[in-house]
């Protein structure tokens, strides 16, 4: 089964809200949507679903146009960020609510549920109300709902933004391959780049309702053919400064981007470029710490491992290695290595 989205654009009153969205995704597959709140990942889901019908452009499910179908007829799953359960309904009742709707006999709605519940340990609860569950219980409960249903499309839409980090964790790993067994196209919204690399899969990033790179994850992630594609997959934000000499290009129209854990504090060692600016804020995590130095007009942050406890306004120097430094031109598209040695740049 394929589903493949031709030109979608869907609109509101004075904005656009998905601009020619082209996208093919397959059966059995894990597909990203990376992207900051507002960039569209959520709207995009909903015309997959049918819950909205796009304003041009068409969806093709198996080849057939499925545009204007509603959600009512369509094999889909979805869970959101927020989770949505039936507060009168036991966690058994909600997890077996979609399989009664169509009808299953109790023997196989029994059968179904028993193995969601397993699977996301639920066992123990499937007697109790939702308001007597904590919120990361009360989210695998709508989990194992789209689960049960084996529903040819599932929707995933921040589902774990809410849980604790040790849940986070556990369902990440286990949510994929989950899914996977039942032959489904997963599509996993985002705004975390981290995220995204801990899923895999393939990966779609979106900026203002655009769609600017599509492709395996780790692919798009170490090469995003666009400016947009990698301060999307920038975490903290791409450190950017602009290129004064790249074969081609005029002066100043060139951007170069490097992310926060490819930077380093201290002297600069033979081969690696070498800036000096001065620290404007420290945050310690614990295992990490995100030092933010001010260059020039800019200000970057370096990504370092441990405790490093600098005051605001000491002076520093920073470095990083010209293989981690991706070039950008005036229109914003990626220019490849073998274009782009650096002989100068300012910041």
């Amino acid at each position: 089964m394929s589903l493949v989205l031709q030109d979608v654009g869907l609109g509101v009153p004075g904005a656009t809200v998905l601009d020619a969205v082209s996208l093919t995704l397959e059966r059995g597959t894990l597909n990203v949507l990376l992207g900051p709140t507002l960039s569209g990942k959520t709207s995009l889901m909903r015309v997959m679903a049918g819950l909205d019908r796009p304003d041009r452009g068409c969806i093709l499910l198996d080849g057939d146009d499925v545009t204007g179908v509603p959600v009512r007829r369509r094999s889909v799953a979805m869970v959101y960020q927020q989770f949505v359960n039936y507060p009168t309904l036991s966690v058994y009742e909600n997890i077996a609510s979609p399989l009664r709707i169509a009808g299953l006999p109790r023997a196989e709605r029994d059968a179904r549920v028993a193995e969601a519940a397993r699977l996301l340990r639920l066992e123990p609860l499937l007697r109790r109300l939702p308001g007597q569950l904590s919120g990361g219980q009360q989210q695998r409960t709508a989990i194992a709902r789209a689960l049960v249903k084996r529903a040819s499309l599932v929707l995933l839409d921040e589902p774990l933004a809410n849980l604790d980090y040790k849940l986070r964790e556990e369902l990440r790993e286990e949510l994929p391959p989950l899914f996977a067994r039942t032959g489904a196209i997963l599509v996993y919204a985002t705004t975390e780049p981290m995220e995204a690399l801990l899923l895999g899969g393939r990966t779609s990033t979106l900026w203002e309702g655009r769609v600017t790179q599509s492709g395996p994850t780790a692919e798009v992630y170490r090469r995003p053919n666009t400016l947009e594609a990698a301060r999307v997959f920038s975490d903290p934000p791409l450190n950017e400064l602009d290129a004064d000499v790249l074969p081609g290009l005029a002066p100043g129209a060139a951007r170069l981007g490097f992310r926060a854990e490819h930077l380093s504090l201290g002297p600069p060692p033979p081969g690696r470029l070498g800036f000096e600016g001065r620290v404007s804020v420290t945050e310690i995590t614990g295992s990490e710490s995100f030092v933010h130095v001010d260059i020039g007009a800019e200000t970057w942050v370096a990504l370092l491992p441990g405790v490093v406890d600098l005051p605001p306004g000491q002076a520093v120097q920073v470095h990083v290695h010209p293989s981690q430094v991706m070039a950008f031109d005036g229109a914003g598209q990626f220019v490849p290595a073998a274009e782009q040695p650096m002989a100068e740049a300012v910041a």
